[in-house]
């Protein structure tokens, strides 16, 4: 079976050919179901309208457990509902921590809890995964259960792999031995936060990052989430075109390649010796499918 679509980016627009055989491996397919009440993004996932949503259940590899995805759109925005199981609820990030003996702040161990959707934006849809041989553009959506969930935010930034060295790029190992580059630059606008230095003792633990009202394209995607009895659920929403060129535009007639990640996708090895032994250790779960019902 061939799907022949017409993939419309901030980037290109181009048609899809994707091809599914039987010797393909199968790919989950997310339908986002047409709704005439729009979700309260609240991460309560109560009523609003999210029973006519078919539930898609995908296992991130990486934390070894099942994520569940649901979507519905009206005829202005899509949204998401997202739920995994967490034993615990992870609210702090690299807090200041004061060490007595060395007179200065030194960065915590704590790390927050992450999710992350990362959108195809290429025409051809290839291996979308971060040790790809494959150069490509995505638009990659990050809800930081410190940084940007307690205005009501996830980050938006758009994030490029390719074979030439770039700016702030990090150099990479694809899986076949290949040196690749990531760069993942903040879309236009103000972010949800910032840092905050401090030099003279304010106490022993102090936050690191203040919050502030994102803006411009960077303030595309509202996220909510809620940890309760050792489950995350975490509501998004966003217009279906944002008019950015940093943006995925979604077009009901379409089809889309995605992915979604427990933690955030880095392109850097663990770091045990931080309290999420697996933070920085982001690989998507694996392509991912997302089209349109009326």
């Amino acid at each position: 079976m061939i799907y022949r679509q017409i993939i419309r980016t901030g980037i290109c627009s181009a048609f899809l050919f994707l091809a599914l055989t039987s010797s393909s491996p199968a790919e989950e397919h997310l339908i986002s179901v047409l709704s005439d009440k729009e979700p309260v993004v609240d991460g309560r996932s109560q009523g609003d309208g999210w029973n006519l949503a078919k539930p898609v259940t995908v296992r991130d590899g990486v934390s070894d457990i099942n994520i569940t995805l649901r979507s519905v759109h009206t005829d202005s925005f899509i949204y998401f509902l997202v739920t995994f199981p967490d034993a615990d609820e992870s609210r702090q990030h690299r807090p200041w921590t004061w060490n007595d003996n060395a007179g200065m702040y030194e960065v915590g161990p704590e790390r927050e809890d992450c999710f992350v959707f990362k959108w195809f934006m290429e025409s051809d849809p290839g291996d979308i995964h971060i040790d790809s041989d494959e150069p490509h553009t995505a638009d990659t959506w990050f809800w930081k259960a410190n940084r940007t969930d307690p205005l009501g935010y996830a980050d938006d930034k758009i994030q490029r792999l390719v074979h030439r060295k770039l700016k702030k790029g990090a150099a990479l190992k694809s899986r076949t031995g290949k040196t690749i580059y990531l760069q993942r630059l903040g879309d236009q606008g103000q972010s949800a936060y910032f840092d905050r230095i401090f030099v003279d003792y304010q106490g022993p633990v102090l936050q690191r990052f203040e919050h502030r009202i994102p803006s411009g394209s960077r303030a595309d995607i509202r996220a909510k989430g809620r940890w309760k009895d050792g489950f995350w659920t975490i509501e998004f929403s966003r217009r279906l075109d944002t008019g950015h060129f940093d943006d995925i535009q979604f077009d009901p007639e379409m089809t889309y390649v995605f992915g979604v990640s427990r933690y955030e996708v880095a392109g850097r090895r663990p770091d045990q010796k931080t309290t999420q032994p697996l933070y920085g250790a982001g690989r998507l779960s694996g392509r991912l499918l997302l089209s349109f019902s009326r």
